[in-house]
């Protein structure tokens, strides 16, 4: 990545104020790329790949749990909990149980070949969203497959040493909580203060894991690092509407079942991968679009559509 000629001030002026773009041009332009570039299909093909990699994944995020002994089991109860706040409970189910049975599969000689075979299909995901953040800015990939599946296999660690760093960082805030709530004689409002405090931690780790994949997969020769963009932001937070609005759904409404029979879990849970992965898709156009705006109007550093470098 070239060195920025441009001050840290200079760099967040620019992706702040949209690359001169208002709000409702920004919209409009991210609407029709929505259409333009097949994001619907698009998020169908990622929802695809989530469903290979996801258990994987999880395979190896429960693997290095381990390395906590004595900690191992409150931080997958925590690490289950957000899917459970997350999830429809009928997905939750689905993939609480699979995860169970695939960690059990998972055991004696299994775990060193397991785990680096879990980190290897789970990198299948991030790898389909390294060509789809390609699509966004119109480039094509000219890196080797060897190379792209090392950024995805990094990515894919990276962000779960941070899933990991998150979960410890709550467990040492609840036990933190209770031992100052002990100490001033307000453990219950301490511990419930910390409850609604934890949130915003756990939502800062998944902006920042949303900017690492923005920032690290797209085939750019000069990029600036910006710990929150206006993608990872609207991207995180078009996930977490989303997630509510399914789950609100699903509880007034859940005919699934009467459709789809006992599939009816399944199919919620891709359900949920789709519109997970249709906001990552969004925040990364949204990121693209604002480069591109300011390449527009003559920013020295931004990038027109198809450029790698400035």
């Amino acid at each position: 990545m070239a060195a920025s000629q441009l001050s840290t001030a200079q760099q967040l002026e620019s992706i702040w104020k949209l690359g001169g773009l208002t709000p409702k041009q920004l919209a409009r332009e991210v609407i029709h790329r929505v259409y333009e570039d097949n994001l619907l299909g698009r998020a169908s093909e990622l929802a695809y790949s989530f469903v290979l990699a996801i258990f994987p994944g999880m395979l190896f995020l429960l693997s290095l749990l381990g390395f906590f002994a004595s900690h191992a089991v409150t931080l997958r109860e925590s690490l289950l909990g957000y899917f459970a706040d997350f999830l429809p409970p009928a997905a939750y189910q689905i993939f609480a149980h699979t995860l169970d049975e695939v960690a059990k599969n998972a055991s004696g000689d299994k775990i060193t070949l397991g785990l680096f075979l879990s980190l290897w299909f789970a990198a299948g995901g991030m790898t389909s969203m390294i060509s789809t953040l390609n699509e966004a800015y119109h480039v094509h990939d000219n890196r080797s497959f060897l190379k792209v599946r090392a950024i995805a296999v990094g990515l894919t660690t990276v962000i779960s040493f941070l899933t990991l760093s998150a979960l410890v960082l709550v467990m040492i805030g609840s036990h933190l909580a209770e031992m100052l709530g002990e100490l001033l004689n307000l453990r219950h409002a301490i511990v419930l203060a910390w409850q609604f405090l934890h949130w915003p931690l756990a939502a800062f780790f998944l902006v920042l894991a949303f900017s690492l994949i923005y920032y690290y997969a797209p085939d750019l020769k000069e990029q600036h690092w910006y710990w929150i963009t206006p993608g990872s932001l609207v991207g995180v937070l078009l996930w977490l509407a989303a997630s509510g609005l399914l789950r609100g759904y699903l509880h007034f409404f859940n005919n699934y079942s009467r459709t789809y029979g006992s599939l009816g879990a399944v199919i919620i849970l891709l359900l949920w991968l789709y519109v997970t992965a249709l906001a990552f898709l969004i925040g990364g156009e949204i990121n693209a679009i604002i480069e591109q705006a300011a390449a527009e109007r003559g920013h020295p550093e931004a990038k027109a559509a198809g450029q790698k470098a400035a």
